[in-house]
């Protein structure tokens, strides 16, 4: 879990140094720096499964020395590109970046009992709170407080480093009981992706689609009432809220279902538009709703990893982390132009709807479809 803690910082940190890079020192727009943005997050949403598939196939470290030394080449050379090709590289390195998530719930899934899983994910989910506390936080110090070229290159030597760790680490993708079930031929997807797993992606989509629009909506309130100073602080607030609705979804032995999870986040995060200052006021009333974050991702890692044969797991988890991003690609521009057209406010209220809106799709998916037995894979820890 520290391990791919460590290896998870830069990937936080990428998003805002890279804006602020192509703003500050390229001379270009918000708009220029949200092309590079959306290309490397749509890379590595349509790679995530891929590598995925190919950690099943290879083992985990062929696949993290061609992504480490992927993102690291990408990084280290950024400042001298122009940024034309610096928009046409970023999608494949997106592609190749460094599977953190995806590996994580792979090593967990192989490493703790069927039993302890809900707590193990959830703890993974408040890691990835903690590295979304540090990293922005550290890669705006570093594009702010050193020239261009330390603080692009810094992000490509962690990859290599964190890269370099996990390829000598070398932890299980695969529990010790599961080894039958890798051989023989590969199971076609249709045999797997059923409803209980599609439903996963798409709770999972719509939780991230709430959440950074609960963000967005949070700064252009905190702007709109010129409290914009309090942002840092009220983002941190945030995180630890998350940190606690993981730390009690870990600690119970029944917690409520991916669905339920996901209805309350949304309906929590209707009302907190009528509040649009002092930024305290605003602070409780994302409270309860930023509770139930990391409980209801960590409800999708646990019902993907359950759902997923162990000879496709690595896809499988491949897919939810795709959701995942897609639901964060999404979430930005669509929350931005509700905000742009109408108040702070209504980007609440379009967070809570847009994510109720996605993962109905997976649920009716899963009321309408019934995945295809097979009897000599489908047995799930």
């Amino acid at each position: 879990m520290l391990l791919m803690f460590l290896a998870r910082l830069p990937m936080t940190a990428m998003g805002v140094t890279m804006t602020l890079y192509v703003v500050n020192d390229l001379g270009r727009g918000y708009g220029a720096a949200g092309l590079v943005g959306a290309a490397t997050t749509l890379g590595s949403a349509f790679g995530a499964p891929l590598v995925g598939r190919y950690v099943d196939r290879f083992g985990l470290r062929p696949v993290v020395a061609t992504c480490g030394a992927a993102s690291s080449a990408f990084w280290i050379s950024a400042p001298y590109l122009p940024y034309q090709v610096l928009l046409v590289v970023a999608l494949p390195a997106g592609v190749l970046s460094v599977p953190a998530g995806t590996l994580a719930r792979l090593v967990l899934t192989a490493l703790v009992p069927l039993e302890q899983r809900r707590a193990a994910y959830s703890l993974d989910t408040i890691f990835v709170e903690a590295s979304f506390m540090i990293g922005p936080s550290a890669g705006i110090m570093a594009i702010t407080q050193l020239p261009a070229v330390y603080a692009l290159t810094g992000i490509g030597i962690c990859f290599a480093v964190s890269a370099t760790l996990i390829y000598r680490q070398n932890p299980p993708i695969r529990a010790e009981g599961d080894a039958e079930m890798f051989t023989g031929e590969r199971p076609p997807m249709r045999s797997w992706l059923g409803g209980r797993l599609v439903m996963a992606m798409f709770i999972a989509a719509g939780a991230l689609f709430c959440l950074v629009g609960m963000e967005l909506a949070a700064l252009a309130t905190l702007r709109a009432s010129g409290d914009i100073s309090w942002s840092g602080l009220l983002i941190t607030i945030m995180c630890v809220a998350s940190v606690i609705g993981g730390a009690i979804h870990g600690a119970v032995r029944r917690s409520l279902s991916q669905g339920t999870l996901m209805l309350l986040l949304a309906v929590l995060t209707l009302p907190v538009g009528l509040i649009d200052h002092p930024w305290w006021l605003l602070a409780i009333v994302l409270f309860p709703s930023n509770v139930l974050c990391a409980p209801t991702l960590a409800a999708s890692t646990e019902t993907a990893g359950a759902a997923a044969p162990p000879r496709v797991r690595g896809e499988a988890m491949g897919l939810l982390d795709a959701a995942g991003r897609i639901g964060l690609a999404i979430g930005s521009p669509i929350i931005g132009f509700v905000i742009d057209h109408s108040s702070p406010g209504w980007g609440f209220v379009a967070s809570a709807l847009g994510a109720l809106a996605i993962a109905s799709i997976g649920l009716f998916w899963r009321r309408s479809r019934t995945p295809t037995p097979v009897p000599a894979l489908a047995s799930a820890p």
